[in-house]
């Protein structure tokens, strides 16, 4: 198949999910095209069978904000009919389902039926799809999209409840690559973080309001009451200085390391010995699932589709939003005890390989096959 795949290029999970998905098609013979306003972070500039279509958006004085939609529409129309695409998948739905949709009925009036897949991640839907401003479009493209699938099943049921929506979704989870895993994870460096042999929290995220970020900070600090280690905070966003001055203010700022956006998390995870995502809402929770990946037990909040990727108790603990003193407490319990840190890390891996990329894969493309098998009738 030729697979015209639209997404966010950045350290976001669907851009992530996005760019691994495109990959691993290619790896079995598909042709896959990325659409974007640049290369993604995670694009291999010369696999074979990956191609990358920059969507360029001319400045136009008439304009406060430049039409980013109606370029990408464009850049889907021509692409598809220079690539012959047989279909498209977008990631994230706004704006790339609306796009995809107009994309659809233009190629129509040129003799070409291109059907597109949406994919919904998480604040497509619950965060920025929910203002009334958007809503009836977003409702609209879901509804109009050939095919519809969601990472959760939380995500599935938050679309449901808040959209007007008539059209099947099929929940299909994220995943991990446990080859690219063993390829990509290199020698941590653990003795440069924690030179002192202390115990090693992470937290990796976009630092926005959502993440939860001094909930990290605050939980960090009363571990240290009881262990020496230190706090590694990977990411970048608006809560990032506000975290920074709240290590300050605890006097825990010297233990703790803010490290800014990495390429590959897989390089940084190993150095972990816990890691938290306090998040008030995760639609699934990738960063969670990698660091299970690597046997590291995660420290989280029962909130959005985490519950769906870790076992409580087993492959690490939940606790309420925002409940940073039992999220320490949790943590302590398996840096404190050996024996039960093992057990952890053992269940971790074994629950993440529930997720693996060649369980996955075949069901995106099942449904890309009954897609393009439901259009040959038309």
């Amino acid at each position: 198949m030729r697979i015209g795949i639209v997404l966010y290029p950045t350290f976001g999970g669907s851009g992530v999910v996005a760019t691994e998905l495109g990959k691993a098609l290619a790896r079995k013979g598909h042709e896959i095209h990325f659409m974007s306003y640049s290369q993604p972070v995670r694009m291999d500039a010369f696999q074979k069978g990956v191609f990358f279509h920059e969507v360029i958006v001319p400045p136009y004085p008439l304009f406060d904000f430049d039409p980013y939609e109606v370029a990408l529409t464009s850049t889907l129309v021509r692409t598809a009919l220079q690539e012959k695409l047989d279909l498209i998948h977008v990631h994230y739905a706004i704006p790339h389902a609306p796009a995809a949709f107009m994309a659809r009925e233009i190629l129509k009036t040129k003799g070409r039926f291109v059907p597109f897949i949406t994919t919904l991640h998480g604040t497509d839907i619950t965060l920025v799809g929910k203002d009334k401003s958007y809503e009836p479009v977003i409702s609209f493209a879901i509804n109009q999209s050939d095919a519809v699938t969601a990472v959760s099943s939380y995500l599935k049921e938050e679309t449901l409840k808040h959209f007007s929506i008539t059209k099947n979704i099929e929940v299909i989870y994220n995943f991990i690559d446990p080859i690219a895993i063993a390829q990509e994870k290199k020698e941590c460096s653990k003795a440069t973080a924690a030179p002192n042999g202390e115990k090693v929290v992470m937290h990796i995220s976009n630092f926005r309001k959502v993440k939860r970020v001094q909930d990290v900070v605050q939980a960090f600090r009363l571990i240290t009451e009881k262990v020496p280690a230190r706090l590694i905070m990977v990411g970048d966003g608006p809560e990032r200085n506000m975290a920074e001055n709240l290590s300050v203010d605890l006097g825990i700022r010297e233990h703790c390391m803010f490290i800014g956006k990495v390429k590959n998390s897989l390089s940084i995870l190993p150095c972990a010995d816990v890691f938290f995502l306090p998040s008030a809402s995760e639609s699934f929770g990738l960063s969670a699932l990698e660091a299970m990946a690597c046997g590291i037990p995660v420290i989280g909040s029962n909130a959005g589709g985490l519950p769906e990727v870790q076992i409580q108790g087993r492959t690490g603990f939940l606790s309420d939003v925002g409940d940073y003193q039992d999220m320490a407490a949790n943590a302590l319990k398996i840096l404190t005890n050996p024996s039960l840190y093992l057990d952890f890390s053992t269940h971790c891996i074994e629950q993440a390989n529930l997720f693996r990329l060649d369980l996955i894969l075949p069901q995106y493309e099942a449904v890309y096959n009954k897609v393009l098998s439901d259009n040959s009738l038309l």
